[in-house]
């Protein structure tokens, strides 16, 4: 891929990232910041993505999958802690 467009991408989830935190910060209530979080957590992993497709090395693909699964377990846990006072 063009380097020009992998640096173009990564600027982007960059700015969206910095985005999401504020708005993390900024919300009312807890059901929104857990959305806010998995929010950010994917868009780190396309970075990771995208940092991993400029190096053309392939352990951070398995740095984003990692982060994947963790924020995958971590919002699942969190809403229902949230809903139901209990995760399990």
């Amino acid at each position: 891929m063009d380097l020009n467009l992998l640096t173009a991408g990564m600027i982007w989830m960059t700015w969206l990232l910095a985005a999401i935190v504020i708005f993390a910060i900024r919300a009312r209530s807890n059901a929104v910041r857990i959305l806010a979080l998995d929010a950010m957590t994917l868009v780190l992993v396309a970075v990771l993505v995208l940092f991993a497709a400029s190096r053309e090395e392939a352990y951070f693909m398995d740095a984003a999958l990692a982060l994947a699964l963790v924020s995958f377990v971590s919002t699942v846990a969190a809403s229902r802690w949230l809903a139901a006072g209990r995760v399990l």
